[in-house]
């Protein structure tokens, strides 16, 4: 049997989105007591909401999930591959011919960072930015959107 698709991975039947209170080292490396644990749909949600020339990291995302669910923080190994699976169904979607594309590529890592795990990777992802105007500079083996700060969304 198959595994699922991505679009399927992005509505889960698995009980999200959940706040988990946070006991011992968890507690302790990350300085909050509650964290939510967001849906993919609500993290693909809120890529969405980025126009053409602004960009969002997935820092900013946690924030966003944890103001919406009343959490110190988001879970932010989860929101990571939540992100991945937003860029991966909708390319999925594009295969399709389905459209309703998520800008998957205005998400971009920490510090404005490029994520080489998105569909095509850095080079993808470069390439979109730069069709959008953004300029991207390479700094030893990374890449980043230079003088990202401007473009950034602080809210929805």
């Amino acid at each position: 049997m198959p595994g699922k698709t991505w679009n399927e991975k992005l509505y889960p039947d698995n009980g999200l989105p959940k706040i988990v209170h946070l006991k011992g080292k968890r507690l302790r490396k990350l300085g909050q007591d509650t964290m939510v644990v967001p849906a993919p749909a609500e993290v693909d949600g809120v890529m969405r909401a980025v126009d053409k020339g602004r960009l969002i990291t997935t820092d900013i995302i946690r924030k966003v999930m944890a103001e919406k669910h009343g959490a110190a923080t988001a879970c932010p190994m989860s929101t990571g591959l939540f992100t991945i699976i937003a860029a991966f169904a909708s390319e999925e979607r594009a295969a399709q011919g389905r459209g309703d594309p998520t800008p998957y590529w205005r998400t971009l890592k920490a510090g404005g960072e490029l994520n080489e795990k998105y569909p095509g990777g850095i080079e993808n992802q470069r390439s979109l930015l730069e069709a959008e105007g953004h300029r991207i500079v390479r700094r030893g083996r990374r890449f980043f959107v230079a003088d990202h700060e401007p473009a950034l969304l602080d809210r929805l």
